[in-house]
């Protein structure tokens, strides 16, 4: 194992599949230490956190300033490290566009695909970046991380901590910005993308056009909380995510017609009439941007 690209912060669980986990801008693999110890220690996950070069330890690094170039090396490092267990993507944020096109540069190369991606708090990948994507200097991008709530406020007062994070944050809003979406083949895995509903980054609208990006089943699952909801939402999230990966474990994937999946959080089993309902996405056509059309696949996880 590459441990200088991936970081376990649960149990190590062998014989078992991988979640392989994505940060956000600016974001380390420390932040998936929760979840990963939650879902580790369940006992049916070996959960990994990548580790982007110019963070934390990997400071001294530079931090790559391209949402593609960066998704190319971890698929690099995902090929090297590849074996006979299943794994699944899950990227938040930024993290969601790498493990996109990780998994696009996967399929390019016909190497073994993940067996489910889940994108969270991110809009449908599009030809122009976004609002949130297209901030100038440190002052704005100071303003937007402090305004999201995503890093302590400790960090973002003291000057020398502050010196040592900006050069990631930098390149990171640097690559969202310089990043356009390229057609090409849609995936062949099934995509969950999951949102909170007061997320000012990727509204719940926004988030229809992620259909377009498989041929596969995928559904959008609504959480209470804004952009970091995943924090917020620990127990909620994980649930979800090991209730979408029991196929590979024996058990049932929450797509209809191959069995029942528990309740969130407490609430009745998925499916029609459920905490959140599952569509059939199409391949997108080649005169029309993804993010646009109809939100198919909309649910909500939680009352």
């Amino acid at each position: 194992m590459d441990t200088t690209w991936f970081r376990r912060f649960g149990e190590q669980v062998p014989s078992v599949p991988r979640l392989i986990c994505l940060p956000h801008a600016g974001g380390s693999a420390s932040v998936y230490a929760p979840l990963a110890r939650k879902l580790s220690g369940e006992g049916v996950l070996d959960v990994l956190a990548v580790q982007y070069p110019g963070r934390q330890d990997r400071r001294a690094e530079p931090a790559e300033d391209s949402v593609l170039g960066l998704a190319t090396r971890t698929a690099d490092r995902l090929a090297a490290v590849a074996d006979d267990r299943p794994y699944a993507l899950l990227g938040h944020s930024m993290g969601a566009l790498v493990a996109y096109e990780t998994a696009r540069i996967l399929h390019s190369r016909s190497a073994p695909s993940p067996t489910r991606l889940f994108v969270s708090g991110r809009s449908a990948p599009g030809t122009a970046p976004g609002r949130h994507d297209q901030l100038k200097g440190d002052a704005e991008i100071l303003a937007a991380v402090r305004s999201l709530g995503g890093t302590d406020s400790a960090v973002l007062d003291d000057q020398e901590m502050l010196d040592m994070v900006m050069p990631a944050l930098r390149a990171d809003y640097g690559a969202l910005a310089s990043y356009r979406w390229q057609e090409g083949p849609v995936l062949n895995i099934p995509l969950t993308v999951l949102v909170g509903d007061a997320d000012p980054v990727a509204p719940v609208a926004s988030t229809a056009g992620w259909a377009q990006q498989t041929d596969q089943d995928n559904e959008v699952l609504v959480f209470s909380g804004g952009h970091f909801f995943l924090s917020e939402r620990l127990y909620e999230v994980s649930e979800v995510v090991l209730s979408r990966l029991t196929a590979v474990t024996g058990g049932s994937s929450g797509i209809p017609g191959s069995g029942t999946v528990g309740g969130i959080a407490g609430g009745p089993s998925a499916g029609p009439g459920g905490p959140q309902a599952t569509g059939r996405a199409r391949p997108a056509a080649s005169s029309r941007e993804p993010g646009g059309g109809d939100q198919r696949t909309a649910g909500r996880a939680l009352a």
